[in-house]
């Protein structure tokens, strides 16, 4: 799914019009980069939670030369699902032998093709 499908999706479930729709998602990933950008973690029950953590610095290597190439710490931004993301992620399709993903919902995972 795209942006402008998103969109198009919230302002159905929300009954907004697009415009509106758009304005509101664009307004929500603004305030999500903004308090990253401030080292600020956003937790949102149910769905997930962002942070920010350091990566330290660490030595490569360059995959056509063999190189062994010095990488910069850098801050990197991380999501962790929540429980609810996860269990709807997570779909019976049959039989008792569970997903396998870890979620110890006892639900079979539906495989894509």
């Amino acid at each position: 799914m795209n942006k402008a499908e998103l969109v198009s999706k919230i302002a159905e479930a929300s009954n907004l019009t697009k415009a509106a729709a758009e304005k509101t998602l664009n307004s929500t990933l603004e305030v999500i980069t903004q308090a990253l950008a401030n080292d600020e973690s956003i937790s949102l029950i149910g769905f997930g939670s962002f942070s920010v953590t350091q990566r330290a610095a660490r030595t490569g290597r360059n995959p056509q030369t063999g190189k062994e190439i010095k990488i910069a710490e850098k801050k990197v931004v991380k999501f962790k699902p929540g429980q609810k993301l996860k269990d709807s992620v997570c779909v019976k399709v049959m039989g008792k032998s569970g997903c396998g993903c870890g979620c110890k919902t006892g639900k079979a995972m539906v495989k894509k093709k």
